[in-house]
């Protein structure tokens, strides 16, 4: 993909990169699993990571690896690092809606341990995007228990 990356970033094309879980790729990452726990992988994602940016990816969304590779991937790289289940250690955080709200998993898949539902206890949608916002601001979310 670093090609492809390289390809559409020379023509002004914006990419973000995409490491860790990928949905699209759930099947053969062998499901829903925290990825690149082990040294070889954890090194291998750094590397990918690397090479996104010199192919000129603006940032990357890293998902489901332990918090420390998503801590250590953040401070390699100059791109921001957006985390969805890698720990508060990244620059950014990012959930699924239907994960913030609490809706029901798709597939009878029990919620990530990474997923917390905003939706309780506030009194609407909005409030819950705001708690969800000022909770990541304010350093509450992602917690240890969201953490791999």
């Amino acid at each position: 993909m670093i090609d492809i990356v390289a390809y559409l970033v020379a023509r002004g094309v914006p990419v973000c990169g995409h490491l860790g879980l990928t949905p699209q790729s759930v099947h053969q990452l062998g499901g829903f699993r925290v990825q690149a726990r082990d040294d070889t992988a954890a090194q291998r994602l750094l590397r990918d990571a690397r090479a996104l940016q010199e192919a000129g990816a603006q940032m990357l969304v890293l998902e489901c690896v332990p918090a420390a590779l998503g801590r250590e991937v953040a401070a390699a790289l100059t791109m921001p690092v957006i985390g969805i289940g890698a720990g508060a250690g990244c620059d950014g955080q990012v959930l699924v809606l239907h994960d913030m709200l609490g809706l029901e998993p798709g597939g009878g898949h029990p919620a990530p341990k990474f997923v917390a539902n905003f939706l309780a206890g506030a009194a609407s949608i909005q409030a819950a995007f705001e708690a969800y916002r000022l909770a990541v601001r304010e350093g509450r979310f992602p917690a240890p228990q969201h953490e791999y």
